[in-house]
């Protein structure tokens, strides 16, 4: 009989539904589950001749699943997943995301993301990554749990700590910074000097008009602290929280982001796929440089790359233009 783990079958489960963006209550099912296991299994029981019944977080389904792995089957549940799973990509695509070293933009349950820091670095090295930036939100995100300055503080000694224990792999110390009204960033200045990697992106008044937005923009890209620019449109293209883009002056934006040395970063999120096509080719001609992010807000979307990774070939993004294609060490502020 093959020897499996009941444990990694059911986060194998999780990360694809997560990756196929399936609801979230699905996906909570497995990694409670398999987070009650590891916890039996810590505390030294056999998952083989324990009463899963009476596990506090195993149910019908995710049971079933892990008796079927104790009994050295792929899980039904599993099969069907892997049987269905991604799509192939073109050439050119598939050699950019066999260059991308990293992910530049990434939350931890410590703002609004599902899965603690532990988890998604986990996931990030299992994938072949060489590092992940943690970029939880700013203060002012209340609705996504934002990080105060004392939050922040702690992260960064728990991703210090993190780092201590590993090889071969990197934690990126970073933050998702609100670009507030009049382009000042949300959170402190000497907090910011700090970070391998800032984010700045817009999440509040996203109908400003063209001339606000636009300077409220270029005030952000000019701070010296501003690393990339996320998801600059702030368009959302599927599900019930679909949104046109702001309004700005494009070729004003690119030009800037090519004159302060701000990155662009093509947002990865299915709902997102930010910039739109023909503002990607404008920032191109602009002669800007790109990240390629996720965005991820759980661990299998952190294997959402391919979608970056098509439209910026369909859209002539350079390689050697795209950050994350680089050493961690190139990323440092």
């Amino acid at each position: 009989m093959d020897v499996r783990d009941p444990v990694a079958d059911l986060r194998r489960i999780a990360f694809l539904l997560e990756r196929a963006h399936e609801s979230t209550y699905r996906v909570r099912a497995f990694r409670t589950a398999a987070a009650a296991l590891r916890a039996e299994v810590g505390r030294g029981k056999d998952l083989a001749t324990l009463d899963l019944k009476k596990v506090k977080g195993v149910g019908e389904v995710t049971a079933r699943c892990v008796e079927e792995s104790l009994a050295g089957e792929v899980p039904v549940y599993l099969r069907r997943l892997e049987a269905t799973e991604g799509v192939e990509i073109g050439q050119e695509a598939a050699d950019l995301r066999a260059a991308l070293r990293g992910d530049c933009h990434s939350h931890t349950d410590q703002s609004d993301g599902g899965s603690p820091l532990w988890e998604m670095v986990e996931t990030a090295i299992t994938l072949g990554h060489e590092y992940l930036v943690i970029t939880d939100h700013s203060p002012r995100l209340t609705v996504a749990n934002g990080l105060s300055p004392e939050r922040l503080r702690a992260q960064l000694e728990q991703i210090a700590s993190l780092n201590e224990g590993l090889t071969g792999f990197r934690v990126l110390t970073g933050i998702e910074v609100d670009i507030l009204d009049d382009g000042a960033l949300d959170q402190d200045e000497e907090l910011l000097s700090q970070l391998d990697v800032v984010v700045a992106s817009v999440h509040s008044k996203l109908r400003m008009p063209h001339a606000e937005m636009t300077e409220r923009m270029l005030t952000a890209i000019a701070n010296p602290h501003v690393d990339v620019l996320g998801h600059c449109t702030g368009r959302m293209v599927t599900g019930k929280r679909s949104r046109p883009e702001s309004e700005f002056d494009a070729k004003a934006v690119f030009a800037a982001c090519a004159e302060y040395g701000t990155a662009v970063e093509i947002n990865s999120r299915p709902e997102r796929l930010d910039p739109p096509k023909r503002l990607l080719r404008l920032a191109v001609e602009a002669g800007c440089e790109f990240t390629i992010d996720t965005d991820a807000h759980a661990p299998g979307q952190l294997d959402w790359l391919d979608n970056g990774c098509t439209r910026a070939a369909l859209c002539g993004v350079p390689a050697d233009r795209v950050r994350n294609t680089r050493a961690a060490e190139s990323l440092l502020t």
